[in-house]
């Protein structure tokens, strides 16, 4: 990496939870300074400005979500339902990470770049657009293995999974109670095993 390349990336970096945390409007130049001990000559010297450095953090925080995700649909897990049980198990393990850094990043983008960023709000669509489709592939992969029951639909399994998902940290990070998450992920697995998943005869 070059010099501005490498400079580039420790903003990127050094501001990923505060962006998260205190929102992507919100943040300010004196906040990512502050952050990252540079001035806001070196900021503008990487960034045409403070919307393109939000954009480029919440790829960067997307990015890590989905690089963790990933891992639960790697072939450690060799079947269709052992991949979706570890995907839930990865918000069970590690929601105490996801809530110390804002929350989901997804969602917390959502919500902002709803009405106010539209820049911000395409590249969150299309995140959320992703991880359907992977959630729904490995339920077609189960499908095609006899695992999972042809009779469902992968896709509006695949985003209700997420919407359940995606409440469940909602409200449990905004009441501080984890068993809203716990719940959400319960029902998941109940699903799974019920309603997806073919039980030998």
């Amino acid at each position: 990496m070059s010099k501005a390349e490498k400079t580039k990336q420790l903003i990127i970096e050094k501001t990923a939870a505060l962006f998260n945390t205190k929102g992507y409007i919100a943040t300010s130049l004196s906040d990512i300074t502050q952050a990252t001990g540079l001035t806001k000559g070196s900021i503008y010297g990487n960034f045409e400005n403070k919307d393109e450095v939000a954009i480029e953090v919440y790829k960067y925080n997307a990015g890590l979500l989905s690089q963790t995700i990933n891992r639960s649909f790697g072939d450690e897990y060799p079947t269709a339902v052992k991949k979706l049980k570890a995907f839930v198990d990865f918000y069970r393990k590690n929601w105490p990470i996801v809530f110390s850094n804002g929350g989901c990043p997804l969602m917390n983008a959502a919500t902002e770049a709803d009405d106010s960023f539209p820049a911000l709000k395409k590249h969150v669509k299309n995140s959320f657009t992703i991880w359907m489709t992977k959630v729904s592939e490995v339920i077609l992969q189960g499908q095609k293995t006899g695992e999972i029951s042809k009779k469902v639909s992968a896709e509006q399994y695949a985003s209700l999974f997420i919407m359940l998902i995606e409440g469940g940290i909602l409200l449990s990070k905004t009441l501080g109670d984890q068993s809203y998450l716990d719940r959400a992920l319960d029902k998941i697995s109940h699903m799974i095993d019920h309603e997806l998943t073919i039980l030998p005869s």
